[in-house]
Parts: structure tokens; sequence; C-alpha cells
């Protein structure tokens, strides 16, 4: 299905190009930092750049009539085929020296781009940071007219990034860490239905430690935006656990006042 919609992409990059320097806002960008949680593992989603060796995250440009917050939620639907996904700003980064104005250029001229086309990414951009949660399943993971590839990627097994995206990954991670103080989690990432081992899996996933089973239940029972369900998991070789699934008017409550204690 990938290689379908590349091949179906009428844009072509200098046809990109083109427009970007027409439509979009000089100087400023943004980078996407796609959670998923799959198989008990965090993951990210990445692309693979034309004429690198490199992975970058997901990002894009500002149009001209849009806001920061439009632009990501319409960066990261093009990404993954999703609508209204959860997003968060954690950060922004201007280093002078976070961009090489030479290296993307001369990417471009490598995949048959004219030099004089080039020019809109030889500027310095200060990039805007956004995480997004989303249900590993439900993605469809789609490059864009600069890359060739688009997949998801265990955070271990990433190698290293682009330019500062290591920094900006690492900046993301901490934030999503953070809010698991002060907001639930698990709505966006977990499957509707799901098993309390799960959902700890997907919190030690996140926090990259292991947690006490019985403080964990004690803890997440207290936050009173579980559901429980009268559904057992089938399919297992153990006993089979039962289902909950999150009570949604709660779990909103929650996100907006907060929650006490952390992990």
């Amino acid at each position: 299905m990938r290689l379908v919609y590349y091949l179906l992409m009428e844009e072509s990059l200098e046809d990109f190009l083109e427009r970007a320097q027409r439509d979009f806002l000089a100087h400023i960008s943004l980078d996407c930092v796609v959670f998923g949680f799959h198989a008990g593992q965090l993951k990210i989603l990445l692309l693979k750049m034309k004429h690198e060796d490199k992975r970058a995250l997901p990002g894009g440009f500002v149009r001209k009539d849009e806001t920061l917050e439009e632009a990501a939620s319409r960066t990261l639907r093009e990404r993954t085929g999703l609508e209204n996904i959860f997003l968060q700003q954690f950060s922004v980064f201007s280093d002078p020296l976070r961009s090489d104005p030479d290296a993307r250029p001369q990417s471009l001229v490598l995949a048959g781009v004219s030099p004089e086309k080039t020019g809109f990414f030889a500027q310095r951009f200060i990039s805007v940071g956004f995480y997004a949660l989303v249900e590993f399943s439900q993605v469809v993971p789609r490059p864009d007219v600069l890359s060739d590839t688009c997949d998801w990627y265990n955070l271990e097994e990433r190698g290293p990034l682009i330019l500062d995206h290591d920094q900006i990954l690492a900046a993301a991670l901490a934030a999503l860490q953070a809010q698991l103080n002060y907001q639930p989690l698990g709505y966006n990432l977990l499957p509707r239905k799901f098993t309390l081992p799960e959902l700890q899996k997907l919190y030690e996933a996140i926090l990259g430690k292991k947690l006490d089973r019985r403080n964990f239940q004690r803890k997440i029972f207290s936050y009173g935006i579980l559901r429980s369900l009268d559904e057992k998991r089938t399919g297992v070789a153990h006993k089979a656990p039962y289902l909950y699934s999150f009570d949604l008017r709660k779990y909103q409550k929650a996100l907006k006042l907060g929650l006490q204690g952390g992990w």
C-alpha cells in the first residue's frame, strides 16, 4: 500500500519546492514525534529520507493561512491517514547550528532537482516540536515527497537520526513521561478493550522501568477512569484476564483537572 501511495503521488520534488517557496512561512518548521504501542513496546514513526542514510521524524512546514496546530494535524494526517490525532506541543528548537544549510539542498540535487530550486531548504529553520499518540493498528504509514519510506521502529533500534532529531525525540519522551505524573495515558495508544497487564506494560514502556503490579493496579483504579467489562481476553496460554475500557467522560475530566501523585 505504501508503494502504491507513493507511485500515485502527483506532486514531484520540484513541484513541492515551488509550492513551498510560494505557500509556506519562511524559517518555521515543525517536527512530530509519533508514538505508538505494539507487542509491549513503545514505537516511533520515522521516515527514510531520499539519498540520506539516516532516518528522520515526520515533519513539515506552516502554510501562510494556518496555525501551527493546524499544520501539525495536516502533516500527521498525511503521514498516518488518521484524523483527530492527540497532539501536544512540547518545545521549540532554535539552536542556530541545529540544521546544515548545505546538506538538504545537496541531497535534493542528488534526487534530480535543479540546484536553483533548492533555496527554500538552505535557510535556517526554527522548529516547533509536537508529540502525537496514536493506536498502532490504525495507522497506515505514508512517506512524503522527500522520503522513500515511512515505518514504525522500536526506540532502541532506530539508529541515529538526522540533524537534531535525536534531541527532539529525547525531549518528547521526557514530556510524555512527565505527562504520566499529572494526566492519564492510554486512551490514544491502546485498542478500545485492553487488559490491566497491557496497560501496565504501556506505562512501563514509556517510563523505561518495571512497576509493581499491585501498586500499579491500586493507583490506576484510584483514578476512577477504568470501566470493567464482563469479557475476558481469549486465545492466551495462561489464565484469561478480564478486559477493561476507559470511561471517556472521567478520562477527559482527568485530562482537564489532572491527577494526584507520580510514578
